[in-house]
């Protein structure tokens, strides 16, 4: 797929409310939906401006808050099926979330529901959640999805206060029967801002851990963490892991909890980023490069989503890894790239370095007067 001209993944940001108030949550969401929401024809009109893209359509995956919370989700998706546009779901685990729910969706043509589950026990999973027994529930809802043939991905955020329970989570997962287990990296923005990022050490050491996972059975991913695909082509060419720290507890935990890998590695190698493979639709209609960088480019009430996504200069300049600092001089830029989403939070340049990656290119960053020329 050609990512100048079409994305691979649509997210849309159907809803702010929802049930839960987590810790993390990106969107900060509320209790009852945020003012100014795409109404039922607007959103039937993006269903239908995905279509200009082509074939194959990108995949649009209605998140939130808790896209059960949309009212009109099951006629979106009957909409959505009629003109061949790929829908998954990301729903909460609240009482909405039912067996008979997702049947009436699977028969609409949802195939595919991510789910979070963000800690192994209940202090750090609920901590994050805060509703007593959600982990119960939240495995409970894989198996129901499960027994109602939905392919399950489980979303995981990593952070200082996750990061240890990784083996645990990922031996629950497969155990549920996910397919997928794809990992946040905690990038400072909406509610989770008051959590710890891990440095770019630790994110190093997470990487490898996750290229051990992958071979357990689940196709292995990251959001805002690309690097995790040159430390993958590192290891496949023959480099090593790290020989202690992080690492090396990780993979005690993972043996302990798994036992030994027996199949080749499942770790997803497309190049996507922010703005390159990747589009966001605010619940308000607001087009981002991600969920995680709150940078407006337009909005679809005004705009075509198809122009904003090919001919945006700063979406332009992702694609071409126009990229400043060490991501800029990087022989990696084109695989990785850096999260743009850390760049801005941190940085403010949604171009700039990402500073949770720990590698050093062989060529010298530009200076300012390089920069600014590539800019």
């Amino acid at each position: 797929m050609d990512f100048d001209q079409r994305p691979i993944l649509v997210f849309w940001e159907t809803t702010r409310a929802c049930g839960l108030a987590c810790r993390h949550c990106r969107a900060s969401a509320l209790a009852t939906p945020a003012p100014g929401e795409l109404s039922h024809a607007e959103g039937a009109q993006l269903l239908e401006a995905l279509t200009g893209f082509g074939m194959p359509r990108p995949v649009l995956v209605a998140t939130g808050g808790d896209v059960l919370l949309r009212a009109d989700l099951d006629a979106l998706a009957a909409r959505a099926r009629q003109l061949r546009v790929p829908l998954a779901i990301a729903p909460s685990v609240t009482p909405l979330l039912t067996a008979e729910r997702i049947s009436a969706l699977r028969a609409l043509g949802v195939r595919i529901a991510s789910i979070s589950l963000d800690g192994a026990s209940p202090a750090t999973h609920e901590g994050l959640r805060g509703i007593s027994g959600h982990l119960e529930q939240t495995l409970a809802a894989i198996a129901m999805l499960r027994e109602q043939r939905i392919t399950v991905q489980v979303n995981s955020v990593v952070t200082r206060e996750t990061v240890g329970e990784l083996p645990a989570i990922a031996r629950l997962a497969l155990a549920a029967g996910a397919r997928i287990w794809e990992l946040f990296f905690l990038v400072r923005t909406g509610r989770g801002a008051a959590l710890g990022e891990l440095d770019a050490e630790q994110c190093e050491h997470v990487c490898h851990f996750l290229v051990d996972a992958s071979r357990y059975g689940m196709i292995v991913r990251t959001v805002e963490a690309p690097f995790f695909r040159r430390v993958l082509a590192e290891r496949r060419a023959g480099g090593a892991a790290p020989a202690d720290g992080l690492y090396r507890e990780l993979r005690r935990g993972l043996l302990a909890e798994l036992g030994p890998p027996r199949r080749r590695s499942r770790a997803q190698t497309r190049g996507t980023r922010d703005g390159c493979g990747v589009i966001f639709i605010g619940h308000d209609g607001t087009i981002s490069p991600s969920g995680f960088m709150p940078l407006a480019l337009g909005n679809v009430r005004e705009q075509s989503i198809l122009s904003v996504y090919r001919e945006h200069p700063l979406l332009r300049k992702i694609r071409a890894a126009e990229f400043h600092g060490r991501c800029g001089a990087c022989q990696w830029r084109d695989l990785c790239g850096g999260s743009r989403a850390r760049a801005y939070a941190a940085l403010g340049d949604p171009l700039g370095e990402d500073p949770s990656c720990a590698f050093r290119p062989w060529r010298r960053p530009a200076g300012p007067r390089e920069a600014s020329r590539s800019s």
